[in-house]
């Protein structure tokens, strides 16, 4: 009878640690297969930066944009890749789960020529104290050809001071906060995006394909970028989108 019950029990301790080891050597084998990306070194590097939380639009267009450069012959292209605080997968603002390629708190990363910051949830709050990713930002503004922000992307930017000195805007529904935050910075409103020096602010939604656009025109010149956005379906004239260039 003692039997009878010690072989159920016995039984269930063994399937559970089999569950337990089997979900152990998933995760082991999970970071054995680690496929890091191709950077081509001819290549402008474009990071893009995105936490728990990230909204959809503001990474997937200027990522569409952008990886398409590679498309296109007798240009320097750009590299795309992901960053984030984990390498685990980060969960969109809608639900999507996104694959970062390097973890910035661990991670030897390669250099950084254009950083990408999207909006988030907590783009105005819990963000703003996450010391870690504010002084990744501040270390890749040494070094970067272009900072570039969509929507309440502008917020972690301008908290790190790196906008103090220049023109920035936000999602238009923000301004006012934004203003609020930060009442030192030169705020622009009733645009699209602002390009002051390196620092490129949009208004962020399907907006932020324009302001990537309008960066690739900055570095390819009108026909390419007229062919990125055509492959796109985007009707693409820098005279039809309000923005901003400070000189």
């Amino acid at each position: 009878m003692k039997f009878t019950y010690i072989l159920p029990l016995f039984l269930t301790i063994l399937i559970s640690c089999q569950e337990k080891k089997s979900t152990v050597e998933k995760e082991i084998i999970a970071e054995d297969i680690r496929i890091m990306p191709k950077l081509n070194p001819e290549s402008y590097n474009v990071a893009f930066l995105i936490m728990d939380g990230t909204f959809n639009t503001e990474f997937t267009a200027p990522y569409d944009i952008f990886q398409h450069t590679k498309y296109r012959e007798g240009i320097k292209a750009m590299n795309t890749f992901i960053v984030a605080n984990t390498l685990k997968p980060i969960t969109t603002f809608e639900g999507v789960r996104i694959l970062p390629d390097y973890d910035y708190t661990k991670d030897d990363l390669p250099k950084i020529d254009i950083l990408v910051v999207p909006s988030a949830e907590h783009s105005m709050d819990s963000d703003l104290k996450d010391t870690a990713m504010l002084d990744f930002i501040k270390e890749v503004d040494k070094n970067a050809l272009y900072m570039t922000s969509h929507c309440d992307g502008a917020f972690p930017l301008a908290k790190t001071g790196i906008l103090d000195s220049v023109a920035s805007t936000t999602f238009p529904s923000d301004v006012e906060n934004y203003r609020k935050m930060f009442p030192y910075l030169n705020i622009k409103d009733n645009v699209l995006f602002v390009h002051d020096g390196k620092y490129i602010t949009s208004a962020g939604g399907a907006k932020s394909f324009e302001a990537a656009l309008y960066l690739c025109e900055v570095l390819y010149g009108k026909e390419i970028t007229k062919s990125l956005a055509k492959g796109l379906v985007i009707d693409w004239d820098i005279e039809k989108v309000p923005h901003l260039t400070v000189q």
